[in-house]
């Protein structure tokens, strides 16, 4: 089975991604969605117990955010994906100004996010990563050169 774990601050477009690459084949664990981590954490029970491939759709911009994910899904014999978004701070919040509603984030959150980003690596105990980028809406995937 599979994990999925999306890395890059809001606005980057990890959620379109989603959508575009995952969707049919893998479970969405977002807090997003979910808003807490007794529900995330039961969801991700469940996908476990059912040997569920599934993607963990939130900033993840830590080792430490990325690791708990990572050690869990590593027990239960899963392979560990990484996609790293890569997005300029400008564009994300350009991209936020145009959401409405709940989805728009509040500037001082994404800046906060991208303050405390750490790209990941292949020693965390990912088996694969990837670098994502978007440009007028279309998705790059590039294989993992470890640097930017």
């Amino acid at each position: 089975m599979e994990l999925i774990i999306y890395c890059g601050i809001q606005a980057s477009g990890k959620s379109s991604f989603y959508k575009e690459n995952h969707f049919n084949s893998h479970v969405r664990i977002s807090m997003d969605l979910l808003n807490t981590r007794n529900k995330e954490e039961r969801f991700i029970k469940t996908c476990l117990e059912t040997q569920q491939a599934f993607v963990i759709d939130n900033t993840n911009p830590t080792k430490a955010d990325r690791a708990k994910y990572i050690q869990l899904a590593k027990t239960h014999k899963y392979k560990i994906i990484g996609y790293y978004f890569s997005s300029s701070l400008q564009s994300s919040l350009e991209r936020n100004s145009t959401r409405i509603n709940k989805e728009r984030i509040p500037d001082i959150g994404i800046r906060g996010t991208h303050k405390k980003l750490q790209i990941p690596a292949l020693d965390e105990g990912f088996d694969k990563l990837y670098y994502v980028s978007l440009d007028a809406g279309i998705f790059t995937i590039k294989d993992w050169q470890n640097e930017i």
